[in-house]
């Protein structure tokens, strides 16, 4: 089970409904929700200029940074309580939204953001990348939850996408307190080769009975002959009506950037419903 899960807290549009859902699965889990709000500014600017922090930083603006992410801190706080979330804690940061989630999701079991918003006017289009920096440096899993639309479930029917890797693998074990409590787990391949290595001579089987030894029961379903691989595992969580996805990222070194794998890139920036995904 999940025992502590790491909400991040902004003023973004999408901040309700992903404190519900991280709410939701709090409880659950009978997880210890940690919201967390940063102020924007990085922890390394404090500790570098300890004796005079104001050289490289305005007060009014470390004042306001402060103010606006606490005050996102409160009203995602209050809402918590609404929730009735049992055990609950408000973590306010002097860190950038990069560290501070990365040094936090250190102590905790899942971590739980929203999907880039470019038109959200209280973001202002910032942190597009926070998601997939997240995911590919945290060591833990990431729920990301679509930047529109609001979820009364999440964990009924979870669509896995499966494709024998060591991303997968983990999106897996990752993802076995809430399979366990699954009311329907598919199993979804694109284009398994039979008999190669990942898949073996019947694709999703290994896997199928993997997840049964954990008590969950699967189904399997797999599509050939599709184009944009992303693309097709939503259109299958479509068709089966899941209410969570579950998949491996993958990201790959380009000039010191990090550069997602075709797949994760258009689950990010396209999905509809809640992503669970490790790197």
């Amino acid at each position: 089970m999940y025992k502590t899960i790491l909400l991040h807290v902004d003023a973004a549009r999408s901040a309700p409904a992903r404190l519900r859902l991280a709410a939701m699965l709090a409880q659950q889990q009978q997880a210890h929700l940690v919201c967390a709000a940063m102020t924007g500014i990085s922890r390394y600017a404090y500790r570098e200029h300890e004796d005079q922090p104001y050289q490289v930083i305005r007060p009014d603006l470390a004042r306001l940074a402060t103010a606006n992410a606490s005050e996102a801190l409160d009203k995602l706080g209050q809402l918590a309580d609404s929730l009735g979330v049992q055990s609950c804690e408000r973590r306010l940061l002097n860190d950038d939204a990069y560290g501070g989630l990365l040094l936090q999701a250190r102590y905790a079991d899942l971590v739980v953001l929203s999907q880039a918003d470019r038109d959200d006017p209280a973001t202002g289009g910032m942190l597009q990348d926070l998601p997939e920096q997240v995911i590919l440096n945290c060591s833990r899993p990431v729920l990301v939850v679509p930047f529109a639309g609001m979820f009364a479930t999440i964990g009924g029917t979870v669509l896995v996408a499966w494709d024998g890797s060591i991303q997968a693998t983990r999106a897996v074990t990752h993802a076995l307190p809430i399979l366990r409590r699954a009311a329907r787990v598919v199993i979804g391949m694109i284009d398994p080769v039979i008999g190669g290595s990942e898949h073996g001579d019947v694709p999703g089987a290994d896997i199928a009975t993997y997840l049964a030894r954990h008590g969950v029961r699967v189904e399997v379903r797999s599509e050939g002959g599709v184009g944009d691989a992303g693309e097709a595992l939503l259109a299958m969580a479509d068709k089966e009506q899941a209410d969570l996805l579950v998949m491996g990222a993958y990201g790959h070194p380009r000039y010191r950037e990090i550069m997602l794998g075709g797949a994760t890139r258009t689950v990010l920036a396209t999905a509809t419903l809640p992503v669970l995904m490790s790197h």
